[in-house]
């Protein structure tokens, strides 16, 4: 292990360098939606990139949201291109687990599944979530559009003031473009893990603390920034 028991990300010089293609071919279809799991997608689809721990759970998350239309596993924000799950938990590519989300804005929003995103995860650990240590497991927002840049800033703010009076530490989410963070598939067996294994391992679990609902912005678009600690058990 180049980076010993503390986890740290590597440089682009030090990332391992990938390979030209892929070395497995992405099923063509998603097991429980059933739409393609590839682009390009329908013109009136919307995409957005999240990052909440393993992939596994996340994405069954996301795949039981109504409105969403696709859902699929994958790599994002290191160096190495093409990364292998092996080379990603090595932590020597700089990736971290990510969902693509292929929804319909007309049904959901960019905002409602910010709310989901927050709410499934503690985003205040690093590079880790819960039991799962690495830096493959960091908390992460790749956006698609200056609006989804400007809404998932103004929702991290918003969240912050509640994680902060709960108790909580910063919050170590980083929100970059996805434009500067090319998004790699995962291997097959990856893909819908859950459906395929419903017992598996699953370790989504948030912090407690919810984002009320959405208010209309300056931005024209909605954003949940009303947020509210959870009732006690």
């Amino acid at each position: 292990m180049l980076f010993g028991r503390t986890p740290q990300l590597p440089t682009p010089e030090q990332a391992l360098k990938g390979r030209a293609t892929p070395e497995f071919e992405v099923p063509s279809r998603h097991t429980v939606l059933g739409n393609p799991l590839l682009g390009p997608y329908p013109a009136h689809l919307e995409v957005a990139d999240f990052g909440l721990g393993c992939f596994w759970g996340a994405e069954r998350k996301f795949w039981q949201t109504k409105g969403v239309w696709t859902t699929l596993a994958g790599y994002q924000g290191g160096s190495t291109v093409n990364p292998a799950y092996e080379e990603v938990c090595s932590g020597l590519t700089g990736h971290t687990e990510v969902v693509r989300v292929v929804f319909d804005p007309a049904v959901t929003s960019y905002a409602a599944l910010l709310k989901l995103f927050w709410e499934s995860h503690n985003p205040t650990q690093g590079f880790r979530q819960g039991n799962d240590v690495g830096t493959q497991y960091r908390s992460a927002i790749y956006t698609h559009t200056p609006d989804q840049a400007a809404i998932a800033e103004a929702s991290r703010q918003a969240y912050q003031e509640v994680l902060t009076g709960s108790g909580f530490k910063t919050i170590t989410t980083e929100i970059l473009p996805a434009a500067d963070n090319p998004f790699f598939p995962a291997e097959p067996y990856h893909q819908q893990y859950l459906d395929k294994n419903p017992d598996g391992y699953c370790g989504i679990g948030g912090t407690g603390v919810t984002l009320a609902a959405p208010f209309e912005t300056n931005w024209g678009v909605s954003c949940p920034t009303g947020i509210a600690p959870a009732p006690e058990a």
